[in-house]
């Protein structure tokens, strides 16, 4: 059984199982690479702590050497050198391979998790492959476009920030560096007293740069969890000027796959959607950890919408935060329940059997 694509080419089920399988292989290889990586972590945070506990030794050595210099020679200082910077730098080599080692367990660790969702779509696709139902071919071409959509929409918002934030306060930045340029032989102390502006400047475009970064990615999910992440977004949200609480309830554990990305993405459009849509001045997020499920409420006190009125524009490819929220949902069959009223807010909750 085929179904025709929007091209007007039939979509092999044969194939779609012959890639599934190479994704399927592609993932073990990269759970092997994960597993030597985190083999290699512990072997170097063992050698770590060796050569630190080295390095203070020799530093509490090399400082009795400096404070009683003369009676030392000159063989036994430089000794005591070498045996110091040669520590350090063994220490700070060590310390560079394991953070590019962490840096590439990350992405391996995104890559599985892109790959998983391109093995679940692949699921879906197959299963409307599997029915020559003409709405199945349907559904899919509107699916696909309102994906393209949504990614187009978040290639415009993060061109729009990137150009009104880190490129025009570089852009100021260059020019004030040009200023001081061509005032250190004029007036030095100035320059001094503007340097500090521009560090200030130069702190400022950091941070911004880091925000958008977290934005696209946010480290904190990799390295710390779902809480920690949301912690640290909701602090960050309340600048925006809405009074924000969030409430962890059970035991806080890390969950599998690509759940804590999934659940995070549609915490953080409730909350966006709040912001930008419902002009909230309160809003609450809720997590709740179970043995075998994690659920997450999302509350505002924003102007509300009608709900069935929004739905049955999705397919037109309106809303299009409502329609990442249910295809994250979706993807890892989770279930995503939107309320909301006009003038009583909207409350957004969702579910995840692990």
């Amino acid at each position: 059984m085929t179904v025709t694509a929007e091209n007007g080419r039939a979509v092999n089920p044969s194939a779609i199982s012959g890639i599934r399988f190479l994704i399927t292989k592609r993932i073990e290889d990269l759970d092997a690479a994960a597993a030597r990586l985190e083999a290699r972590q512990a072997d170097a945070t063992e050698r770590r702590d060796q050569l630190r506990d080295r390095l203070e030794e020799a530093e509490v050595a090399w400082s009795h050497v400096l404070k009683n210099f003369d009676r030392f020679s000159a063989d036994d200082v430089d000794t005591q050198f070498r045996l110091v910077s040669s520590t350090r730098a063994d220490l700070a080599s060590l310390e560079e391979r394991t953070r590019d080692a962490a840096a590439r367990l990350t992405d391996i660790r995104h890559e599985q998790e892109v790959l998983r969702q391109v093995h679940r779509s692949l699921d879906d696709l197959a299963a409307t492959a599997a029915s020559s139902a003409p709405a199945g071919s349907a559904r899919l071409r509107s699916t696909s476009r309102q994906v393209f959509q949504i990614i187009e929409e978040e290639r415009m918002r993060i061109a729009r920030d990137m150009h009104d934030g880190p490129a025009q306060s570089m852009a100021n930045l260059v020019l004030q560096a040009e200023i001081l340029e061509r005032l250190i032989s004029r007036d030095p102390q100035l320059v001094v007293n503007e340097l500090a502006d521009f560090k200030d400047g130069v702190r400022g475009v950091l941070d911004e740069t880091r925000r958008l970064i977290f934005d696209l990615r946010p480290m904190t999910l990799d390295d710390l969890g779902l809480v920690p992440t949301l912690r640290k977004f909701t602090k960050d949200y309340e600048r925006g000027g809405a009074v924000t609480s969030l409430r962890v309830l059970g035991e806080e554990v890390r969950l599998p796959g690509a759940l804590e990305p999934t659940l995070f993405r549609i915490i953080q459009e409730a909350m966006n959607n709040a912001r930008k849509h419902a002009h909230a001045k309160n809003v609450e997020v809720v997590v709740s950890f179970q043995p075998h499920a994690v659920s997450a409420i999302v509350r505002d006190d924003g102007m509300g919408f009608d709900v069935a009125a929004a739905e049955a524009r999705l397919d037109a490819g309106k809303h299009l935060g409502m329609i990442s929220m249910r295809e994250r949902a979706d993807l890892e069959k989770g279930r995503l329940e939107i309320r909301s009223q006009i003038g009583k807010g909207t409350e957004v909750r969702v579910t995840f059997e692990h």
